[in-house]
């Protein structure tokens, strides 16, 4: 008799193979380096708007002035305090809205932490509670929520569930499930285990997503049919990975490099 076990192992091992498919398409060099400016809170994602751009730390967040990349305002948690892991962020109407999650903790738990963008004040919180995995980026497209959700082969992840679980989750403005969208296997096999760590829709109505490690920018298309996003691109990038942000008014692309502890502005539009 074949275990359950045996049978677990066969099936993630033919679900990895799958993902180690090559990449056949389309990769462009790096952009432009515009600028970089230096942010200690630069651990985990960044966020921009008109005038500043926000630096994403587990449990903190600076607040930067975009033209002289001075820091203006800081928010910290405690480190006993309800927030644990935040990711990415995105700014709306005055408000910065921050993924967070439990990561590395076990069962995954998931939250969206809302700040006032003037004063970094913590104003409200969303849970998702278990959800579909760990609360990584977070973006507004189309007058919808788009989550994104990771999973992971190591450090955070849930037994039996390999990284080619995460989801893009599209949600109303009240933070309610319309449907959602897995990661393309080429891209996958390319994040060392991790997930899509950063990510926002551009200019052009594509989904531009980075993984941790590897200095690259994965860029898909909302399918016509079907749950799996189209690969269209990949674009080399001088940053590893992690988190970054779009500014719609400028085009401009803010990307985290986390061993270097700076922002790298990036001319990708």
């Amino acid at each position: 008799m074949i275990s359950a076990t045996v049978v677990t192992l066969a099936l993630l091992q033919s679900q990895s193979d799958a993902a180690t498919k090559a990449f056949s398409g389309l990769i462009v060099e790096a952009p432009p380096t515009l600028r970089t400016w230096d942010a200690e809170e630069a651990q985990q994602g960044v966020a921009v708007d008109t005038d500043h751009f926000y630096v994403i730390g587990n449990r903190v967040i600076g607040k930067y002035d975009r033209r002289t990349g001075q820091r203006v305002a800081r928010f910290e948690s405690p480190a006993n305090g309800p927030i644990i892991h935040m990711n990415g962020g995105m700014v709306r109407d005055g408000k910065l809205y921050c993924s967070h999650s439990n990561f590395p903790g076990v069962p995954m738990e998931s939250s969206v932490e809302i700040f006032d963008t003037k004063t970094l004040d913590h104003i409200g919180s969303h849970s998702f509670g278990h959800a579909e995995g760990s609360l990584v980026w977070i973006d507004w497209h189309q007058n919808c929520w788009w989550v994104a959700f990771g999973h992971y082969n190591g450090r955070g992840g849930e037994p039996g569930m390999t990284n080619d679980r995460s989801t893009l989750v599209r949600m109303d403005s009240e933070f309610r499930r319309l449907g959602s969208y897995v990661f393309p296997r080429e891209f996958i096999s390319r994040w060392d285990g991790m997930t899509a760590s950063g990510g926002f829709f551009g200019p052009d109505g594509l989904i531009y997503a980075t993984g941790h490690h590897a200095p690259e920018i994965y860029v898909m298309r909302i399918p016509r049919a079907g749950s799996v996003l189209e690969a269209v691109r990949i674009i080399k990038s001088p940053v590893e990975g992690q988190g970054m942000a779009l500014c719609s008014q400028t085009g401009e692309v803010f990307q985290m490099q986390r061993k270097e502890r700076k922002i790298y502005v990036l001319k990708v539009f």
